[in-house]
Parts: structure tokens; C-alpha cells; sequence
């Protein structure tokens, strides 16, 4: 089935608010509010609910999955022309599997955990019957006949396609853009760019056009757009969550995982799209499930190293410094043991750069010898430095990768988690490709900016991205948690316990 090709679409049938429950009423009824404001608050109301509230409220038949459906499409179509974040949507075919939602309800089937919930899913990730253009002109008419596997397990577990978010051309850098659909906005400053690659994603789930969302990461892709929204964003372990297809399955460098407004819909969604799959070499047998359950908040006697660069690895923008420094007094007061520390990551971003552009070459190459005039001056160019590359050269990054995470194995053993910045400047002008300086500093290529998640990468360890304060502009900034490999329920009990001692995440763009 096609998409419907109208991204401002409301749906068919009018209002979805006329059987609200009365929690979703507050200020409306009893009052002489007009209809317009009586509406908006309600769509608010809906939007910021948590997923695992409004799951809830559908299983227990509070309120039907279509409502919930038909709210969300109202919502995109009266705020994302503001952000440009979904950029295709499937109104329709979205009304007639919540028919069916509810439908399966009323006759007593058993459910899933996101069962009803809206949800747009990356527009680099294949969905049967609706585009798919990897932000591409080359690919601006690609309709799968399949679902990629994050999209089947959501889909099984019950979530509802409402449409594609954006993304820059082929993932590539951490300004979402492209020649198909444009530039996303972020919704705290719209003069101002929404990261990425999962830019799309997380601005849709800072305005509440869906309920959950899943993305990407290679460089930052996750925890970047995740800072620069107000959300959170978590870069599992590799092989926490499957991947197929892929045609370079047997590489741990990029990885899939969870986008949220809080950390228990992350782990939530975690959940859902963690465990085993034959399809894919590096998927850990553990289930889902080992990562669901009640995150605590007792940090008390936690050991925590703070690092404001990493020994020099990166540049950093004091506004970035001077909004993240005050919350180590905040982990302090929960019990934990916060000190200056960091691990030897040299030759991380020698191994990164390395394997990205071999990456690059291998998967993208072709379109460089044939459609050179259509590719993004950036992607040419990554794809170029994986043509000089030597085996040699591919040895070493490897070599060099194994060190890395042995240091960092090592360095955990001594710290429970890693602190640092998520991303090393705040959001910049959409108008740029990417921020050509730090603080006076120049970088020179679109990926210098984004050291700070990208050396992590190749550490193979979980990391997660959560709000952690505003600038005196009024713009999120993120503080990254880092914990060992495999350590996915520990990053996120961290976070946790930061976002409830904090509530910056609760503060909503004014969009």
C-alpha cells in the first residue's frame, strides 16, 4: 500500500477527542474556553501522555486506539508544517489498523506492550508499503515490500505506522536535511537545527506527533538529536538489538535502538526491540525482556567519572559546560561518588574515521561511480576516503578498535559509569551544514563536531543520551551516561533517577 501522499493529512473522521476520558478534560469541561482551545488542550494533553500510560488506557479500554491515532494526526498536521519532522504519512492505512486494534480488544486477544500506540518509524528504515527514500533523490519513489526487523517487532508488538520522520541523506552527519523533504526544525528554536541523523524522530517526539520512536547510530545519530530535543536517546551495546537486512551484519559500529520523551518509555521500547534473531550474526541471546521491569533510583555509592573532553579528544562549547557542570551536584546528592576522570580512548577517532569511510565505500560506492551529481558533497567525500583506503589501513582501525575496548573494560572496573557531554556544541543555524567552528576552534569536516559520541562508538559500550538543562537561549543540552558493554539496565537506572531528581525533560518546546 502507498502512502498517502498529503504529509498534512488529518485523517477521516473529524475530532478525536468527543470520548476523552475525563483526565484528558481538565479546563474544558464546565468552562467558557472556546472550542479552538478546548481542542489544543486536549491534543497537549494526548501528545505528552507517556506511552506506557496510554498503552494502559487502550488495553483497559479507557480510550480506543483509534482516538489515540486520530489525535496524534491532528496534531501532526496543525504543528509539524512548523518542523518539518514527519515527512510522509499514512493516515488512513493508520485509522484502519487501529480499527483493528480495537477491534482485537473487544474480542479478548492478547495484546502486545504498545499495543495501539503511534508511531513514525525513521525514514531510513525499510516499512512495507509506505516510502522509504533514506532522504535521497535517487530513492525519493522507493516503496519496500518488506519490514525491517526494528519495525517488525514494533509493528508485532502492537505499535501503529502513522508515517516516516526525516532524516539526512543516507544517515550521513548529525544536521537533519535533504534534497527530498528539506530541513527539520528544532522545535525549542526553529531558526535552529534538530541533530540527526535521527533529527526527524526526536523533534516529532519533543512535539508530540508520536508516542515512541526508533533510530539509528553510528556517530552520535541517537544521542546528538536526542540532546539537541529535550528527549532521550540510547545507543545499545551492539547486537542488543538486531539488525536485518544488513549488508554489513558482521560490523558492530552501527546500531539501532529506542528514542522516548522519558527513560521508561526508552526502556520500554528497549524491550521490544532487544533479543535474539537468527537473521542477525551479532544478536544477543538474552531476551527483551531482561531490560524491562521497574527502573530503580537508589544511585547511593555509585562510582561516577565526569570528563568535559576526554583528555583533550574534543572541543566543547563552554555554553554546553556551563549548563551541564551544575548537574554533577545533582548526582552528588543522590548518593554518588562523582570525580574528574577519564579513560585512554587514543586512536578512537583514528578507528572511527577509518572504519566509517571503509563502511561508506562498501555500502554507498556504487552511487558514486553512477549518480555523482545526486549524492550530498559530504557523503562523495566519505565515500572517496574509504577508496584510499589500504587493507593495511582497515587492520589497524581494528587493531586499534580492540584496544580501545579493552582500556575502556579496564577503566570500568574502577568507575560504575562515564559522564559526559552528548553533543559539543549547542543547536546551531539549520542554515549551516554543520558547525564550522567550536568556541573559535575550526572543524574542518562534518565530522569533527561530533567526537564526543563518536569515540564512544567504537567503545562498543551503551550510552544514553538525557536532559540535563537549558542554555540561558532557552536551548536542551544533553548529558551522555556511559556504562560498560552489555550494561544497558545501568545506564538507564542512572538516567532515571538524573530525570526524576531533575524534570528537565518535562519542558516542552514552545512550538
Amino acid at each position: 500500500m502507498s502512502p498517502a501522499p498529503d504529509p498534512r493529512a488529518p485523517g477521516r473522521n473529524g475530532s478525536a477527542f468527543a470520548s476523552l476520558p475525563p483526565r484528558f478534560r481538565h479546563g474544558v469541561i464546565g468552562c467558557d474556553l472556546s472550542a479552538h482551545y478546548a481542542k489544543a488542550t486536549m491534543h497537549e494533553d494526548m501528545a505528552y501522555c507517556s506511552a506506557r500510560e496510554l498503552a494502559r488506557m487502550i488495553r483497559e479500554r479507557e480510550i480506543s486506539a483509534r482516538e489515540v491515532v486520530q489525535a496524534h494526526l491532528e496534531r501532526i498536521e496543525a504543528v509539524n508544517p512548523d518542523i518539518n519532522a514527519v515527512v510522509t504519512l499514512c493516515a488512513e492505512q493508520a485509522l484502519d489498523e487501529a480499527e483493528d486494534a480495537d477491534q482485537r480488544l473487544a474480542f479478548g486477544a492478547e495484546v502486545g506492550p504498545l499495543h495501539g500506540l503511534p508511531v513514525a518509524h525513521k525514514d531510513t528504515h525499510e516499512t512495507a508499503g509506505v516510502r522509504t527514500t533514506f532522504g535521497s533523490v535517487l530513492y525519493a519513489d522507493h516503496v519496500p515490500e518488506r519490514d525491517e526487523l526494528v519495525v517488525e517487532r514494533m509493528r508485532a508488538a502492537g505499535a501503529i505506522t502513522i508515517g516516516k520522520t526525516n532524516t539526512p541523506e543516507f544517515a550521513a552527519g548529525s544536521h537533519t536535511f535533504n534534497p527530498v523533504f528539506g530541513t527539520t526544525r528544532n522545535p525549542y528554536d526553529t531558526t535552529r537545527s534538530a541533530g540527526g541523523s535521527s533529527g526527524g524522530a526526536a523533534a516529532a517526539l519533543a512535539c508530540g506527533l508520536h508516542v515512541l520512536a526508533d533510530g539509528s547510530d553510528l556517530g552520535g545519530s541517537l544521542r546528538n538529536p536526542a540532546s539537541f530535543n529535550n528527549v532521550v536517546g540510547l545507543r545499545p551495546s551492539p547486537g542488543r538489538v538486531p539488525s536485518f537486512p544488513d549488508p554489513m551484519a558482521w560490523s558492530p559500529l552501527s546500531v539501532q535502538g529506542p528514542l522516548a520523551r522519558d527513560v521508561r518509555d526508552t526502556a520500554l521500547l528497549l524491550s521490544v526491540l532487544a533479543g535474539p534473531d537468527p537473521r542477525s550474526p551479532l544478536a544477543l541471546d538474552e531476551p527483551g525482556a531482561a531490560v524491562a521491569g521497574p527502573l530503580g533510583t537508589d544511585l547511593r555509592g555509585l562510582r561516577l567519572a565526569w570528563s568535559a573532553d576526554l583528555g583533550g579528544e574534543f572541543d566543547c562549547e563552554r555554553a554546553v559546560l556551563d549548563t551541564l557542570t551544575p548537574q554533577l551536584d545533582v548526582l552528588t546528592g543522590l548518593g554518588c561518588d562523582v570525580e574528574e576522570a577519564a579513560p585512554d580512548l587514543s586512536g578512537a577517532d583514528e578507528a572511527f574515521r577509518t572504519l566509517r569511510a571503509w563502511r561508506f565505500e562498501a555500502q554507498l560506492g556504487p552511487l558514486l561511480d553512477t549518480h555523482r551529481g545526486q549524492l550530498k558533497a559530504s557523503v562523495a567525500w566519505n565515500i572517496r576516503e574509504g577508496r584510499e583506503l589500504a587493507g593495511a589501513d582497515v587492520a589497524r582501525a581494528e587493531h586499534l578498535r580492540t584496544r580501545v575496548f579493552h582500556r575502556m573494560r579496564e577503566f570500568f572496573e574502577r568507575y560504575d559509569a562515564l559522564l559526559l557531554p552528548v553533543s559539543q556544541v549547542i543547536p546551531f543555524d539549520a542554515a549551516l551544514e554543520f558547525p564550522t567552528d567550536i568556541d573559535g576552534r575550526p572543524q574542518p569536516t562534518y565530522l569533527d563536531w561530533m567526537r564526543s559520541c563518536y569515540v564512544i562508538s567504537v567503545t562498543g559500550a551503551p550510552a544514553l543520551s538525557v536532559p540535563a538543562g537549558f542554555t540561558e537561549e532557552g536551548l536542551p543540552v544533553g548529558l551522555q551516561i556511559v556504562g560498560p558493554h552489555l550494561a544497558e539496565r545501568r545506564v538507564l537506572e542512572i538516567g532515571h533517577a538524573f530525570e526524576q531528581a531533575t524534570g528537565f525533560g518535562t519542558r516542552r518546546p514552545p512550538v
